[in-house]
């Protein structure tokens, strides 16, 4: 079996970004005028009133600050409330392809590699624009990559899912490279008229170069171990898909972009994810302690403090667990990746360390590397 390592990384941000502050006063208007329109419903008692939103409720209940989003006049405009894109030709490079070739070739440029060295690429996001062809293979095109591509999709887990899968390849010896990207346009499945998750998400691009090493490779991060975990669960979920023209009373149901009972998923998913992490420090005999950091999925600051405060036993410093949700908001598969991304090269050789993600399904991905 051979070794892995991650010797590059790569961040694409969108250039446009969101504060707390525009995004409350674009939700609160358009809830106004719901709430107008249904006056006489709400004074008689037969419709709830559409809450207000503040920006204190926002940092309170995820610690997020601003998000990073593909259009911004679209999200905020109240007559429309989610992203403006242009459709592309067929002849073109699809959107996410776009921001995972550039995120990509930052990886690459860490890396020292060309895409003629790597082969294969995965797509591991929450969100795919396409059933097929698949963005990997796209991806892949665009790079110039010879080898094999293909999507996959684990929610906010998919991208510990993809090193995974990527590690388990290049251990047996079927691919001495791999690229993995997590393009994450998620504003485009958020539901921007909720009050309750209106402020959650940002878009983004990650990259993850792995490779076959067979000495030390001084400042790459050998991947020791993986584990991943399941347990189905309906508390995230979103119920669009290509059945959904099949449905004869389709409307406007709720249930077809992001949804979550927020309560019982903080309830249920950080016992599980610090099990998960706990169990697989102790299958590597290491204990909590031997960590120098823990890049935890970027959900939510209050979720990630009390994962923090089980697997270590007290509360993280912020240089053992960094965040970036008061930068990106939730990103997905991607926030994990962009926490170590920023916050890895300053740790010294032999280091170690989690790289952790959680989401629906449920879903967990637990990854213990090494500063070579």
């Amino acid at each position: 079996m051979h070794r892995v390592a991650i010797t590059g990384t790569g961040i694409f941000t969108p250039e446009e970004v969101i504060t707390n502050a525009e995004l409350v006063a674009s939700y609160n208007a358009y809830a106004r005028r719901r709430n107008e329109e249904h006056a006489g419903e709400i004074a008689a008692g037969s419709r709830e009133p559409m809450p207000m939103s503040s920006e204190e409720f926002i940092f309170k209940a995820s610690g997020i600050e601003r998000r990073h989003v593909m259009n911004k006049s679209g999200v905020l405009d109240p007559d429309r409330m989610m992203p403006t894109l242009r459709p592309r030709a067929d002849e073109e490079l699809s959107i996410m392809a776009e921001i995972a070739v550039d995120a990509a070739n930052k990886a690459l440029a860490q890396a020292g590699r060309t895409a003629g060295e790597v082969d294969a690429v995965i797509c591991a996001a929450s969100n795919h624009e396409r059933a097929y062809p698949a963005i990997a293979v796209e991806i892949q095109q665009a790079l110039g990559i010879k080898g094999f591509a293909f999507d996959m999709n684990v929610a906010c887990s998919s991208a510990t899912f993809g090193i995974q899968a990527a590690a388990d390849m290049i251990r047996c010896g079927s691919a001495r490279a791999i690229l993995m990207v997590n393009p994450e346009i998620t504003s485009g499945h958020q539901e921007w008229r909720d009050r309750d998750c209106h402020f959650i998400f940002g878009d983004v691009c990650t990259a993850v170069l792995m490779e076959r090493v067979d000495g030390e490779a001084p400042g790459a991060w050998e991947i020791l171990s993986t584990r991943l975990v399941t347990e189905f669960s309906n508390n995230i979920r979103n119920n669009n898909g290509f059945l959904r023209r099949t449905h004869d009373q389709m409307g406007e149901r709720r249930d077809m972009q992001f949804m979550q009972e927020g309560r019982k998923v903080f309830k249920q998913v950080v016992p599980m994810v610090a099990e998960l992490m706990l169990g697989h420090l102790a299958d590597e005999g290491m204990k909590p302690s031997d960590l120098s950091r823990m890049w935890l999925h970027q959900a939510n600051k209050n979720m990630n403090d009390f994962i923090g405060q089980k697997v270590l036993g007290r509360e993280p410093s912020r240089e053992e667990q960094p965040n970036v949700l008061q930068d990106y908001a939730n990103t997905s598969s991607a926030g994990s990746i962009i926490a170590f991304s920023k916050f890895s090269d300053d740790l010294p050789a032999g280091s170690r360390g989690v790289i952790c993600s959680f989401g629906a399904g449920y879903s967990a991905g637990s990854v213990i590397v090494r500063r070579m």
